[in-house]
């Protein structure tokens, strides 16, 4: 197969006009080419005045052969804890090879947890156990389904594969900024769920893990709850892919003596923006030609690094706590992304130096759940959160109208003075952070755009140590995986994580 970098395309033309573009170049004609692919689209925005589409394809004047992935054959059992895209991904990969898998998730599956979360959204009535964070999915169901990565290997690529082979649409192979969308996302995770099972494994929902046997440095079995009983479960080998906010997970870890240590997270708000203002800056006046336009910024102006993260264009600011009497921010977007307002989360970088103990692995998550209780009370105590007018908090004033941008969020809003949230150091270098975001992203600062506090759920604040073989530096036969355990970064990252580890456990398998 050969390649061709860089074909362009007006926003006008179809891409269709790819093939024909490609059998000119190489001189032949469009039906002598039997093999052609997209390996890569992006925008070229660097002239507002002469916006285009930038594609690298691949080709061959012969037929080429679809590759089948073959999978080792091995006998043994496993226990997945979680079915966030670590879990799946470990179980799909396991189940595969011929793995008993035993999949638990605390949470309910995808049809239901929408079910639980409307009731969330829209009478403020908190499921602890099924929420945003907690249920088959992942935090990433309810976070339009981005799959940016800064992770390039071999597993990326069939992280994606498979996703589209269980129904995500196929330019996630090559747009530059693939995402699958929050209304996609479910029937996705549905299909690869019933392959687990088709499979041979077990998935059970409103389970959770309450506790770990642990004899000589070896797990034994494992204690989980579900409908007010407990049930033990035998085995060697368990994969943790609990996600980052499972923090009674960390708690009874850390209890038990197994290692980890504290990490660098970020916190802020998500500050939204009418999306039309977004294209316009981005693109130009053609911004309505393309696809919602998102950006994404960084700012070292100020004391701390500050940047956007889990940035939804035409999406929803979503209510994402998992404790009661917390507030936590996150943002989604559907397929489409055709919301009337775009946002991101704003955050500045912390340090175990911020937090009240150095040694202890746990103080992240104390420094997490004080902002996200005093956000609770700062939105009036009843799940609704506390905005400010962008502008009024780089001044140092108390916002009471808004200006254009109406908030997403849809439990409700209460105004509240959140230049006095965080301590200094943290709110002078998001005045200077988005001051200088403004400089190079006209009118981010301006034309109503809003602030939502508070988003302190960016990463896991911890990671769970693991060796070369992927097991606990302390307990043989845990395999701590994923974002929660501090080894990923979003959906495919974590996805890939998984893989990672379902292959080590099948290398260390008998063979059928």
């Amino acid at each position: 197969m050969d390649k061709i970098n860089g074909i362009k395309l007006a926003l006008t033309e179809n891409e269709s006009l790819l093939l024909s573009k490609v059998a000119k170049i190489k001189g032949v004609k469009p039906n002598k080419i039997k093999y052609f692919k997209i390996l890569k689209k992006s925008i070229d925005a660097r002239d507002k005045g002469n916006v285009f589409y930038t594609y690298n394809v691949e080709y061959s004047l012969s037929e080429v052969s679809a590759q089948k992935i073959e999978y080792p054959k091995v006998k043994g059992e496993v226990v997945v804890v979680g079915s966030g895209p670590c879990g799946l991904f470990c179980a799909l990969y396991l189940a595969r090879s011929g793995v008993k898998v035993t999949l638990l998730e605390r949470g309910s599956s995808v049809e239901n947890r929408a079910k639980t979360n409307d009731r969330f959204f829209n009478k403020g009535i908190l499921n602890t156990e099924c929420n945003v964070q907690f249920g088959e999915g992942g935090a990433g169901t309810f976070s339009d389904g981005k799959l940016n990565t800064q992770v390039n290997n071999e597993r990326i690529k069939l992280v994606l594969e498979d996703f589209v082979s269980f129904g995500a649409p196929e330019e996630i192979t090559y747009l530059s900024k693939p995402h699958i969308g929050s209304d996609n996302l479910p029937k996705v995770v549905k299909n690869i769920r019933n392959e687990i099972i088709n499979l041979g494994s077990t998935v059970i929902f409103d389970a959770k893990v309450s506790d770990f046997i642990i004899k000589n440095g070896q797990i034994c079995s494992i204690i989980y709850v579900k409908e007010g009983k407990s049930y033990e479960l035998v085995t060697n080998k368990v994969v943790l892919a609990v996600g980052h906010s499972a923090r009674d997970t960390f708690e009874r870890l850390n209890a038990l003596g197994v290692m980890m240590e504290s990490k660098d997270f970020a916190v802020g708000f998500r500050i939204e923006h009418l999306q039309e203002h977004i294209g316009l800056s981005q693109y130009g006046k053609n911004y309505s030609l393309l696809p919602s336009a998102d950006y994404k910024l960084v700012s070292h102006a100020g004391e701390r690094d500050v940047f956007t993260f889990c940035m939804c264009p035409g999406g929803y600011v979503m209510p994402a706590t998992s404790e009661e009497g917390c507030v936590v921010t996150n943002g989604m977007s559907e397929y489409k992304r055709d919301g009337l307002n775009a946002n991101s989360a704003l955050v500045c970088r912390v340090t175990r130096n911020d937090y009240d103990s150095i040694d202890d692995p746990l103080a992240g998550i104390r420094f997490q759940r004080e902002l996200e209780r005093k956000a609770f009370i700062a939105g009036g105590s009843n799940y609704k959160a506390p905005v400010q007018l962008v502008r009024d908090f780089i001044n140092g004033k108390q916002s009471s109208n808004f200006d254009g941008v109406l908030p997403t969020y849809k439990i409700g809003t209460q105004f509240y003075p959140l230049h006095e949230f965080f301590k200094k150091s943290f709110t002078n270098s998001l005045i200077s952070a988005t001051i200088d975001m403004s400089k190079k992203l006209k009118g981010f600062s301006e034309n109503g755009a809003l602030f939502t506090g508070v988003e302190s759920r960016t990463s896991s604040p911890l990671r769970i140590l693991r060796d070369e073989s992927l097991q606990s530096v302390s307990v043989k036969g845990l395999y701590p995986a994923g974002e929660g355990a501090g080894y990923a970064g979003g959906i495919t990252s974590a996805a890939a994580d998984g893989i990672k580890v379902a292959l080590q456990i099948i290398s260390t398998l008998d063979k059928k």
